[in-house]
């Protein structure tokens, strides 16, 4: 069937009251399937659906009250997310909770955070198990427990969830909860990382470069996956990179433009490196007013040599 054709045939039943073709239409014009992407027209028919109590409906009419661009209104995502979630909707649960957790515009309970996530987690809503998770890790409105983190989080990185399986690395890297084991740390943080998880992937080349817990030396993987996490924005990665660059390879251009990406992300070692670069000229047009700028921004962070240098600049 043509998309033409679909579309349709969808918007005929929806007309007549389907609740689902009226859901299924509300989402093909959310994601822009074979028509142009309206928000107005999704919201109007998922709330013809949800109105009629259709659980994914509800879902999804909860998650527009989230979406940027889209007028916010907390209690109506809270309203529709409650409905769909009591109705065993395992991710209205999940996004319910979150809510709870977060405090975003509503009161802030950990109780009836704990309460949406784990009747979510228990219908193995992989996002909500990892969740809990971090509840459990971090003592949120519970007694921390090491043991119960790492039974939700290891559910939810079973069904390969990337942040549940950098979550567990960080146990094994850090012995909470289980043993120290760099090697089953490494394990946990390769398969998030595979999957683009930018925190596993600055872990991982940490680890490759400095040989920590027994693990190899390897500069090609520390290059690698630094370079990954960089090109997703992560700050600390970029700023290796930059170190890499600057002191080992001597690419001055090179580790200016990765200094660079990390000052502007506010990360004060970058700042006054790359201030440095520009101060000496290092592979870039020497700039000293530049430099001063940045040095100025590492300095007003309590960076100590930034400090010292925008001092020396200013009394010479």
């Amino acid at each position: 069937m043509s998309n033409d054709a679909e579309i349709k045939l969808y918007r005929t039943l929806a007309e007549t009251g389907d609740a689902a073709a009226q859901n299924r239409l509300g989402l093909i014009y959310q994601n822009g399937e074979g028509v142009q992407q309206d928000e107005a027209e999704a919201i109007k028919w998922f709330r013809k659906a949800a109105e009629q109590g259709h659980a994914d409906a509800q879902n999804n009419l909860g998650r527009y009250q989230n979406v940027e661009g889209v007028p916010q209104d907390e209690a109506e995502a809270i309203k529709w997310y409650l409905k769909s979630a009591e109705k065993g909707h395992a991710d209205a649960q999940n996004n319910l909770g979150l809510m709870y957790r977060n405090g975003k515009r509503v009161p802030q309970d950990n109780a009836e955070a704990i309460k949406w996530f784990r009747k979510a987690a228990e219908q193995d809503h992989a996002d909500a198990q990892n969740n809990l998770g971090v509840i459990y890790q971090d003592g949120l409105g519970v007694p921390q427990d090491h043991a119960e983190a790492i039974k939700w989080f290891r559910k939810a990185a079973d069904q390969g969830h990337a942040g549940a399986q950098y979550n567990l690395g960080l146990m094994y890297q850090n012995g909470k909860g289980v043993k120290q084991d760099y090697t089953m740390a490494v394990k946990c943080y390769l398969k998030a990382a595979e999957r683009g998880h930018a925190g596993a992937q600055y872990n991982l080349g940490l680890i490759y470069q400095n040989g920590e817990g027994g693990v190899p030396l390897d500069y090609a993987k520390t290059n690698k996956w630094f370079l990954k996490a960089a090109e997703q924005g992560h700050a600390y990665a970029q700023y290796r990179l930059g170190l890499i660059y600057s002191s080992g390879l001597q690419d001055y251009a090179e580790a200016a433009r990765w200094f660079l990406k990390a000052a502007e992300q506010g990360l004060a070692d970058a700042q006054f490196n790359f201030g440095l670069i520009l101060e000496e000229g290092r592979g870039v047009r020497p700039d000293p007013d530049s430099a001063a700028v940045w040095y100025g921004e590492a300095a007003a962070q309590g960076h100590e040599e930034a400090q010292l240098r925008l001092y020396k600049m200013q009394n010479k």
